[in-house]
């Protein structure tokens, strides 16, 4: 043990703190490795904004599909062998990707290759979110959000880096395939400092001040009944919302805030890519400064507070002019920048209950990345992509009324009340 500001750690969740926070950049890197070349994707194959919706949906789609089951792959296999697996699908989508664009130019199979990414990252998702919730319950105070800023910093490399590559007119094939080889070499090195886990059991779920061994409360025991009784729980819907909102937020930029700066103000793909990545940067400090807001504010308060941000931000980038835009997308970024690791948090509050709930947030969140694309590419084709953007300002606003649901949650009826780890 040593010993930090007044506090003792033990070395092996500091070692899994970094671990995790790794895992959570390369993820990153890997989702923005595409989004950075898709203006140059979307030329190269002379897609419409509906057409370019539809393809975008193929890495949602997947997503969506990987996550409902990802709960109860990560009780099998254990989170460090499903974020490995995990990141293999994701580079092997990706070189694919990467060949369908450059190669084949088929639009069909650069779908089903995103689909494969999507299924991928969707596993990766919430088994490192899960591990990540553990580490943060170990050491009794918030970190999620700094695992999210490490994902933040991953879209900003790999944003940076996709811009040069615009900028350089290197191919996409080149690029993807020299990614995913190094992804998932530095996935498997990273996952190695992830907590013990016994047999195929998660930590979470090892005997503890939180889990008494009982059959009632035994989280192996009936993943399909727990999650059916999650999707019933008003509190998880809620948080669920608050997720939805902010993973709008996140994705319609990820998705369209490049070609909406190159088809709405006449930028180059590279500086398109730039003001993406000027967003990324602003979500990345949000997510560093916003751990400390959160032990002095409490999640509710700063997210009502940052919604609106978002909400401003959002606007300014649809009405311009072009100085006001980029301010916006950076105003966008910062106040989107917690809406998803403090939702995490609160699904995981729990720790018995953590995968089924996380799987059900994770799942509404990422309807989102579901409906956005195809919703956004069928608006952009009638009153363009730019003001296509106007849609996040109103579900921004919609989800403030669900953003009570944040904060931590009452006893469970059978269980004595206690301080939330992170509140």
């Amino acid at each position: 043990m040593r010993k930090t500001a007044a506090r003792y750690v033990d070395p092996v969740v500091d070692r899994a703190k970094v671990a995790v926070a790794i895992v959570f950049f390369l993820n990153g890197v890997t989702f923005a490795t595409w989004v950075s070349r898709i203006p140059d994707a979307r030329d190269r194959l002379a897609l419409t904004p509906g057409q370019l919706g539809w393809v975008l949906l193929g890495l949602s789609a997947g997503s969506v599909l990987g996550l409902p089951t990802a709960g109860l792959v990560v009780r099998r296999l254990g989170a460090r062998r499903t974020v490995a697996v995990a990141a293999g699908v994701c580079a092997l989508g990706l070189v694919g990707a990467g060949a369908a664009t450059t190669v084949l130019a088929s639009v069909v199979v650069l779908t089903g290759c995103l689909f494969v990414v999507g299924f991928g990252m969707g596993q990766w998702d919430v088994a490192m979110n899960l591990h990540g919730a553990v580490v943060e319950q170990r050491l009794g105070r918030a970190v999620m959000p700094r695992f999210h800023a490490a994902f933040s910093l991953g879209t900003v490399a790999a944003a940076l880096i996709g811009s040069a590559m615009a900028g350089w007119r290197l191919p996409i094939g080149w690029h993807f395939l020299v990614v995913g080889a190094c992804m998932v070499t530095l996935v498997v090195r990273g996952v190695a400092g992830f907590l013990p886990e016994s047999g195929t059991s998660h930590p979470a779920a090892a005997p503890g001040p939180a889990h008494t061994g009982g059959a009632a409360h035994d989280p192996v025991r009936g993943p399909g009944r727990r999650v059916r009784s999650a999707w019933t729980e008003p509190r998880t819907l809620g948080v669920g919302l608050v997720v939805l909102a902010a993973a709008f937020g996140e994705g319609t930029a990820s998705d369209w805030l490049s070609v909406a700066m190159v088809d709405g103000y006449r930028l180059p793909s590279w500086a398109g890519v730039l003001v993406f990545t000027a967003f990324l940067m602003a979500m990345t400090a949000g997510r560093v400064v916003g751990t400390g807001l959160l032990d002095r504010y409490g999640r509710v308060r700063l997210l009502r507070v940052l919604f609106l941000t978002a909400g401003v931000g959002a606007a300014l980038v649809v009405v311009g002019p072009l100085p006001l835009a980029v301010g916006g997308a950076v105003v966008w970024g910062v106040g989107v920048s917690l809406g998803f690791p403090v939702g995490m948090s609160a699904a995981a509050d729990d720790v018995e209950l953590a995968p089924a709930r996380l799987a059900v947030v994770s799942t509404i969140g990422y309807t989102a990345f579901l409906a956005g694309p195809p919703l956004l590419g069928f608006l952009g084709d009638r009153v363009g992509v730019l003001r296509a953007l106007s849609v996040v300002v109103v579900l921004l606003v919609v989800a403030l009324w669900a953003v009570p649901s944040v904060g931590p949650p009452g006893p469970r009826p059978g269980r004595a009340a206690g301080p939330s780890p992170v509140g």
